[in-house]
């Protein structure tokens, strides 16, 4: 090999792959720092698109979740309500029924009567103050949007029905004869079983939700852990990698120091 000074092509060759062990170095010691893989777009650009496809995934999932769950909240509220309801009915069955006797006085039946009106009232009562953040539980629809962050569904939470005196057929005044009374019983019996079946759609509603809410989870964790398999650092590839670059650096700076060291020889010719 010829000396000269003109271009020290060695000490070119060893600065550019020093260049790169720093740079491959760097990369290194900022995966293991962040803990992530990617760190900009030119780290990996297919898999930067795919981890941020995935991040509104997992953010959609979960968020569906907690739609999910609020609507089966909703829907709590209004059957706790009707519970009540229902408890309110059946002391006016057995009011309606004891009137249906002859034998009360009239005293005793005025009593039940005033009872009954107070049964009535606190019924409207539920149907108009029920209410889930500030929406009225009964007359309201409350449509349940979920999403995986590209396709969509809407699962209704059913306006239920209004559950007032009136709507259930009810009477504000009764026990005025047998007659009356026995009639009342009747749509008193009826209105038992309105308030049943609106529960049952309720509770087939809840079911519905609840299971959307688990599948939701369920995809936000699977999505999430697809997430990390492409974003997450590997430590044990890294940290092999992190061991590599040190040396390479090391030796590349010491070759470097050789090559520029080759022009110090031409010198030694001109003594």
């Amino acid at each position: 090999m010829s000396l000269g000074v003109l271009n020290n092509i060695t000490a070119i060759e060893a600065s550019n792959n020093l260049s790169q062990t720093q740079m491959s170095l760097q990369k290194t010691l900022q995966q293991l720092s962040s803990g992530s893989r990617i760190n900009s777009g030119a780290d990996d650009a297919a898999g930067l698109s795919l981890a941020n496809g995935l991040q509104a995934a997992t953010t959609a999932l979960s968020q569906s979740a907690i739609n999910a769950s609020e609507g089966v909240d909703f829907l709590q509220v209004a059957d706790g309500a009707m519970s009540q309801i229902t408890n309110l009915l059946n002391r006016a069955v057995t009011l309606a029924t004891e009137a249906s006797n002859g034998t009360l006085n009239t005293t005793q039946i005025t009593a039940a009567n005033a009872e009954y009106t107070n049964i009535l009232s606190e019924i409207n009562n539920i149907n108009t103050n029920t209410e889930y953040n500030g929406i009225k539980s009964f007359g309201t629809a409350a449509a349940i949007y979920t999403s995986d962050g590209t396709t969509s569904q809407t699962d209704n939470a059913t306006a239920l029905a209004n559950v007032d005196a009136t709507t259930l057929g009810l009477t504000a005044a009764v026990f005025t004869t047998q007659a009356t009374a026995q009639a009342e019983l009747t749509k008193i019996t009826t209105a038992i079983s309105t308030v049943a079946a609106d529960r049952g759609t309720a509770g087939a509603e809840i079911n519905t939700l609840q299971a959307v809410s688990n599948v939701m989870s369920t995809e936000s964790t699977n999505t999430l852990s697809a997430q990390n398999d492409v974003v997450a650092t590997d430590y044990a590839a890294a940290t092999s990698d992190l061991s590599k670059f040190e040396i390479l650096s090391q030796t590349g700076i010491s070759a470097l120091a050789q090559a520029n060291s080759t022009e110090q020889l031409v010198t030694k010719l001109l003594q």
